[in-house]
């Protein structure tokens, strides 16, 4: 199933992506059907099926989740890790480190209050000459860590901060318009297997492309019950939140973000997540 969220009557709705066509489900946003299907022991997809409407007109998705937390990991690809100790001259290899060890790095990325959706702007700090977009497979939880689907994140990051100072990482990664979800949640039952989605990252200025990347989920050395399972340690995060797998793609400083550069993400079972870059 393609669950996601649409704007009705001036309200956030959840629905149904059925092709180009959406159901609503009146009443209720993403995180209301996810503490309701707990509540009645169903699943998401059958409450879902279940609630909504008929099909109506071509509807744009917005933000398909307004998430409780949003929690990220890093270092989970080797190219990440390994720009990282070049990029940053750490020594002896720190992010190679934490990229081999047993327990995974995981951080709080924020609330809804800092995520945005298809077509919304993204930020960029005026304090950060080296903005960058981190293009990364999303899971969506339910309680007690329960996968119930999968979405496309930008973890949009101020490199230059955190490369100033790792202890920094908290102002590289958290402000305004710092993450983007979209276009729709993909449950599980639709999507099996997500070690092999190929990803692929544009950054687009004016009519030119300056950046292209790609990269796919089978490069993802943790795997998710891995990450989920460290996250909930002494740690119970709420049904609705969001964890961000991790970045393969690298965008280095000679493309960093510039105010008005499109930013595309895609996942062909997934969609496309498109946003403009600005200064926050």
């Amino acid at each position: 199933m393609r669950l996601g969220q649409i704007k009705q009557n001036n309200q956030i709705v959840a629905a149904i992506f059925e092709g180009e066509l959406a159901r609503p489900i009146p009443n209720h946003t993403v995180c209301d059907l996810i503490r309701r299907s707990e509540a009645e022991s169903v699943s998401l997809t059958e409450l879902s099926t279940r609630l909504a409407d008929p099909p109506e007109e071509v509807v744009t998705p917005i933000i398909p989740i307004h998430p409780c937390e949003v929690w990220a990991c890093g270092c989970t690809y080797e190219t990440s890790a390994a720009f990282r100790d070049a990029e940053y001259g750490t020594r002896e290899g720190f992010y190679a480190h934490v990229y081999k060890s047993q327990r995974p790095e995981i951080f709080f990325k924020g609330t809804a209050r800092v995520c945005v959706g298809p077509g919304q702007p993204i930020g960029i700090r005026p304090d950060s000459h080296f903005t960058a977009p981190e293009p990364e497979l999303a899971i969506v939880l339910g309680s007690e860590g329960k996968v119930l689907g999968y979405t496309l994140a930008n973890d949009v990051s101020a490199w230059d901060i955190e490369r100033e100072n790792p202890l920094y990482l908290p102002q590289s990664k958290v402000y305004t318009g710092c993450c983007s979800l979209g276009p729709v949640i993909v449950t599980t039952d639709e999507l099996p297997d997500p070690y092999n989605l190929n990803m692929t990252c544009t950054i687009r200025r004016g009519n030119k492309t300056i950046f292209s990347g790609a990269t796919c989920t089978s490069r993802l050395t943790r795997k998710i019950e891995e990450v989920v399972e460290f996250l909930l340690r002494s740690n119970p995060v709420p049904a609705g939140s969001v964890l961000l797998t991790g970045t393969g793609i690298i965008v280095t400083e000679e493309t960093a973000l510039a105010p008005g550069d499109i930013v595309s993400l895609q996942i062909p079972e997934i969609g496309e997540l498109s946003n403009v870059a600005r200064l926050v």
